[in-house]
């Protein structure tokens, strides 16, 4: 392992990520020059005040959608795209320290946004910087970019590729090493088709989850809980109704979870027959890849879709279902939306769309790869590495040529958007290392 990392780079580092814990950086309303909230211009105007300490220059949006930091000179621009965003903190009851407040215990710093992405932000940054002041000289411009809005729709990224010119390579330290060589597409949509005055259903979850549970207190209950009993679906009988359990993921792993909307769903097409949302998830079954619905599809690259329908909402208007699509990418886009139409049509079903996002691939061969994953191995010894897809997102998509690199080792617990989110202290300094031997191979002749 090198070592470029000193306990004191490391310790600055952990100090000035405490200023950054201390800002509760979630999305809320507009303020001026504050588009998602005071809390997260703070949080970006804290970030630039570290860097200009450590040396870079700094610039802010006027209008607060986002902010970088840049340092060395050439013609190629690096970037380290990053934000200051976080999720909220949740349950207060759940964490044993304030998660607004970095606190440094069992050998982990704990607080909302240590490792996502606040943590990583701050170890790339001094990092650079420690190489820096070793005497190392760089032959490109070093630029980080902070986004403002990761957490919700990338609002702030879609600012800055409006206002500025682009970079030549770069990472998202937002992740897991070794790297995220190919994203999928993300398209979450809605189904939107007849309503019933049989049942009336609200549940509503987040698009990115797979529905751990789904409670269902209307009519016919008895009906209902044997056919959940038929199908062998496990649930449980409480003062607010029957209630299916399933197991919660991310959307993105929803093959591996398992749906309690769409079990209750399917339960309920047997109680009540015709109702046309009942009927397509009936047809469309616990296949979380949609290939009941639309055949298999994948590719070599990124393997297959995956389909996670996370909403259900009937009222005598209308039904309403949210999905979230993982799309493999090579696979194109609008053909797929086009074949979606076209199966959802039958079942008097309209497609709407919500939001999408491109997907990432850079190839495997290529430098920035190749030079990544060594400078990984020489650090890590782990020799059996190979660079990894995912079905996530992060703002590595949003630049060309740029992959997700880091920070979590594969052996660090992952507590992003989780209570008593913390990353251990050697994992950073390890991180740090890693950061080091890929900056050095890539900006230093």
């Amino acid at each position: 392992m090198t070592n470029y990392i000193t306990d004191e780079i490391q310790n600055n580092a952990i100090n000035a990520l405490g200023r950054m814990i201390a800002q509760p950086s979630y999305n809320t309303d507009a303020a001026p020059n504050a588009p998602f909230g005071t809390g997260i211009r703070l949080a970006l105007d804290e970030i630039l005040k570290i860097a200009k300490e450590l040396g870079y220059q700094t610039y802010v949006d006027p209008e607060g959608y986002y902010g970088y930091a840049e340092i060395g000179s050439g013609d190629e621009i690096f970037g380290l795209v990053c934000h200051v965003d976080v999720v909220p903190a949740g349950d207060l009851a759940a964490w044993n320290t304030n998660p607004f407040e970095l606190v440094q215990k069992d050998g982990a710093l704990f607080g909302r946004g240590t490792q996502d992405d606040k943590g990583p932000t701050i170890a790339t940054m001094f990092t650079l910087k420690a190489l820096l002041d070793q005497g190392m000289t760089f032959n490109k411009k070093v630029r980080f970019i902070f986004g403002t809005d990761e957490e919700i729709l990338w609002r702030g990224m879609a600012k800055y590729n409006e206002k500025e010119a682009g970079i030549d390579m770069g990472i998202a330290p937002d992740a897991e090493f070794p790297l995220v060589y190919a994203e999928k597409g993300l398209q979450q949509s809605y189904l939107v088709g007849p309503g019933s005055s049989e049942i009336e259903l609200d549940l509503v979850n987040a698009f990115n989850a797979v529905p751990g549970s789904a409670t269902y207190n209307g009519s016919k209950q008895d009906q209902v809980e044997t056919a959940l009993q038929v199908h062998n679906f496990k649930y449980q009988k409480s003062a607010d109704g029957l209630i299916v359990q399933g197991n919660s993921v991310h959307a993105m792993n929803a093959p591996e979870g398992t749906n309690a909307l769409l079990r209750l769903g399917i339960a309920l097409a047997d109680v009540f027959p015709g109702v046309a949302a009942l009927e397509f998830i009936k047809s469309f079954g616990e296949d979380a890849t949609g290939a009941n619905l639309m055949g298999v599809i994948k590719d070599d690259a990124s393997g297959q879709l995956t389909f996670n329908i996370s909403s259900l909402q009937i009222n005598a208007q209308e039904s309403r279902m949210q999905i979230d699509m993982r799309i493999p990418v090579t696979v194109e886009h609008d053909a797929l939306i086009q074949l979606v139409e076209e199966k959802v049509t039958p079942f008097n079903f309209k497609y709407e769309n919500f939001d999408y996002l491109e997907p990432l691939y850079v190839p495997k061969d290529g430098t920035l790869v190749q030079t990544l994953m060594k400078a990984y191995i020489k650090v890590t010894g782990d020799t059996a590495a190979e660079p990894g897809i995912s079905g996530g997102a992060t703002f590595a998509r949003t630049m060309k040529n740029s992959v997700a690199f880091g920070a979590m080792l594969t052996t660090t617990p992952d507590f992003m958007h989780q209570a008593n989110e913390h990353w251990p202290v050697k994992d950073m300094r390890m991180a740090m290392e890693i950061y080091a031997e890929a900056f050095k191979a890539l900006l230093v002749d």
